[in-house]
């Protein structure tokens, strides 16, 4: 019987656990902790509503600039090194939301985090697809997604118990400490023991890609990007802004990570036995349905069902959309993962800062919601006019 190494850098359990590790820390940590602690950063008034939709918006830009970036690392060695400073990155930003309220380092700050958490996702990604040593690693990249709520979760639930005995601040502090805690195991697993020597294919710029199908499916992932961004930075505080609801609003950011949790892994298989446009229509058709509920009614049952509903959908859809350009893309994938992840980034930018706009307009977020969910329905639209362009079996 052989003896378990959790230092082995090549078992596939180690890879995709130092995988979900990074993801805690790149995305439950400095990306989405920010969710879970702005109710409360603006209760006690140290940001207005329109700076904290500057500061989303600015770690978007953030992780858009790092996700363009990252396509073009070819060297997997050179891919260590900046999944590295990534983590690093991560854990310096997220420290300074605790000590300081300056708001010129908060701005560079949520840029530089954004950055951070791509090189921790999507670099990350590729170094845990890179290792893994299974001939379809299909199932195991599910559960390396899945990562995503563990990490939502595991972050909600550190910043929540601090809230409950301190303060915001503390908060921040404690969840940069666990951070750093366990950062040692995805620097030490995610690397190789010597540099490898990979023969990068270098592909021309191939326009025959960016067919009327293809175009038709970047229009939807900005509008899925929107989508998104709007549950993704104010859900919680949606929540606490309905009246009865307000000491529901962390619960509802705790069910979207549990909800996410195996959502990317159920969508993929949907997709395979049902065709990806389909899942992806259904998938985006319920996130309609979340994004309203909260404009509808104050039922505690169905404002929390709607945070299930947003964790249930998100994760499934980037894993089905990136999937589906993929394979699309054949042997050239670069340019049309690149085309989409910054459709998508652009609607992640954006909607913030309209979203501060109408909610201080009209004195709720009512108004924030309509429009979003009408974006992604019109997303939705394309994708059904796509589908009859589409004639190859995909």
């Amino acid at each position: 019987m052989s003896s378990f190494n959790l230092l082995d850098k090549n078992s596939n359990f180690n890879i995709l656990l130092a995988g979900i590790i990074g993801l805690f820390i790149g995305v439950g940590v400095a990306r989405f902790s920010y969710t879970s602690l702005l109710p409360s950063m603006l209760e006690d008034n140290t940001l207005s509503l329109t700076f904290s939709g500057v500061l989303a918006s600015l770690n978007y830009v953030g992780y858009l600039s790092g996700s363009i970036f990252a396509i073009f690392i070819k060297d997997i060695n050179t891919k260590v090194k900046y999944f590295r400073l990534g983590i690093i990155l991560c854990i310096l930003t997220t420290i300074i939301m605790g000590i300081t309220t300056n708001d010129i380092v908060w701005l560079l700050g949520r840029i530089i985090a954004g950055f951070g958490a791509a090189m921790a996702l999507v670099v990350g990604a590729a170094i845990v697809m890179m290792k893994l040593n299974f001939e379809d690693k299909t199932k195991a990249m599910g559960i390396y997604f899945s990562g995503i709520g563990i990490a939502l979760a595991s972050s909600d639930i550190i910043s929540r118990y601090v809230l409950s005995i301190s303060t915001w601040q503390n908060s921040w502090i404690i969840l940069s400490l666990c951070a750093l805690l366990v950062a040692f195991y995805p620097l030490y697993i995610l690397s190789f023991d010597k540099d490898l020597k990979q023969n990068v294919q270098k592909h021309p710029f191939n326009k025959a890609l960016f067919s009327p199908f293809v175009i038709i499916l970047i229009a939807a992932y900005f509008t899925e990007g929107v989508g998104f961004v709007i549950q993704g930075t104010f859900l919680p505080t949606i929540i606490k802004s309905l009246e009865g609801l307000e000491q529901y609003a962390g619960l509802t950011w705790l069910l979207v990570g549990l909800a996410g949790i195996p959502a990317a892994i159920i969508w993929m298989k949907l997709a395979h036995k049902y065709g990806s446009i389909n899942m992806i229509i259904i998938a985006m058709s319920i996130q309609i349905v979340g994004i309203l509920i909260p404009t509808m009614t104050t039922n505690v049952y169905l404002n929390l069902f709607c945070g299930v509903l947003y964790g249930g959908t998100f994760t499934g859809l980037v894993a089905l959309f990136m999937n589906l350009g993929g394979k699309l893309a054949g042997a050239n994938p670069v340019m049309l993962m690149g085309a989409l992840t910054t459709a998508y980034g652009i609607g992640q930018v954006t909607a913030p800062l309209y979203a501060v706009s109408l909610t201080q307009w009209t004195g709720n977020y009512d108004y924030a919601l309509y429009v979003t969910a009408t974006i992604v329905f019109l997303g939705v639209l394309m994708l059904l006019i796509a589908k009859k362009i589409q004639t190859l079996n995909l």
